[in-house]
């Protein structure tokens, strides 16, 4: 009976609270900052919040000693950064002098761990950067430049000498012999595939895909993501029974994929969003690398639901400043399952030209 009347009560309270939600998004809307007071009552991006914060503060230990994992995103940063000031045009005759100095003290830093180049492609990729910046940068005597150039000349002479050449270099324009109209067909012929044979995925196979999504543009070349892969199949049932929207097939997926963003490639908040545009390019390009050998796939969506957060958070032990971008199915298509049309936007709901 007190069941009941709950139910009763909370139809006729939900219309009510939708009513007084709507003028207060509306007043929201008109006055940007009560926002954030909107959201201190609605707690939508706590999780959000509490993973952007915890990320920084990551970040923030690992650069003073607490860990290497910070080091390697700045590196890959500042790296990035010295290549485009090397092909500006023109080259300035001194640059990158404001985080030049954090970028050797990276470098150092990881060279400690790993005093064997050849072990670590970062680390050849940025020697031989640096190199290249001090080389370009020769005719300059500024101080902090100068500073860093003796501390890098320092540590070079302890090394073994490098024929690595990772430094900014003309594109290759080499005509492809893959044509736009390869690339349409390989876009159709990748579906959302929700049927798959019981074939065993070669784990070599997943690897070649993954080393091609690796080559996906990532801002500042940090590429703040990693591809949880399992093709165990207890693990898989575990995992793919997880998200919204699997239910009825999950049992007979092959592989299951969890992309996971790691918040603690960033000292701020402002780039808290670019875990989800670099997963997801790198997402596209696996799917499409898996499309080519035979395997299909299915994009499986990650909404912020706090009971599933918690529960694959739990399950794959992540920090609490890693997020789950999304999910992906993968296996041998079944040839008697069938897939949805899913009618895509036509080219002129899709783009326009100069505003119009």
């Amino acid at each position: 009976m007190l069941s009941s009347a709950t139910k009763s009560l909370k139809r006729f309270v939900k219309p009510w609270f939708a009513s007084i939600d709507l003028r207060l998004m509306a007043l929201c809307e008109k006055f940007p900052y009560l926002a954030n007071i909107y959201f201190c009552l609605d707690r939508s991006f706590e999780r959000e919040h509490h993973a952007v914060v915890a990320g920084r503060r990551r970040y923030e230990r690992s650069i003073q000693g607490a860990s290497t994992a910070s080091h390697v995103y700045r590196l890959r940063r500042n790296t990035h950064r010295l290549e485009k000031g090397l092909i500006s045009r023109p080259l300035r005759e001194v640059f990158a002098l404001t985080y030049l100095q954090e970028t050797i003290e990276s470098f150092v830093t990881l060279y400690q761990d790993h005093p064997t180049e050849a072990d670590d492609p970062l680390l050849q990729w940025s020697r031989s950067v640096l190199s290249e910046y001090f080389r370009a940068t020769s005719q300059s005597n500024a101080p902090t430049l100068e500073e860093c150039r003796h501390n890098y000349e320092q540590l070079i002479e302890r090394l073994h000498p490098s024929t690595c050449e990772k430094k900014p270099q003309r594109r290759d324009t080499t005509p492809l012999s893959t044509s736009i109209e390869d690339m349409q067909k390989l876009a159709i012929r990748r579906r959302s595939v929700r049927w798959y044979d019981s074939t065993p995925v070669p784990r070599d196979v997943i690897d070649k895909a993954v080393e091609v999504a690796g080559l996906s543009p990532s801002a500042c070349n940090r590429q703040p993501f990693k591809f949880r892969i399992f093709d165990d199949p207890k693990l898989v049932t575990k995992l793919a029974s997880i998200p919204m929207g699997t239910r009825g097939f999950s049992h007979q997926f092959p592989v299951f994929i969890v992309i996971v963003g790691e918040l603690h490639a960033y000292p701020f908040s402002r780039d808290r969003h670019v875990i989800y545009i670099d997963s997801s390019l790198a997402a596209m390009a696996l799917e499409f690398a898996l499309e080519v050998q035979g395997i299909a796939t299915c994009s499986i969506n990650w909404p912020d639901i706090p009971h599933l957060e918690k529960k694959i958070a739990e399950a794959l032990n992540l920090s609490p400043d890693e997020r789950v971008i999304m999910c992906m199915s993968a296996g041998y298509p079944d040839p008697e399952g069938l897939v949805p049309y899913s009618q895509k936007k036509t080219l002129d709901e899709l783009r326009s030209y100069n505003q119009q």
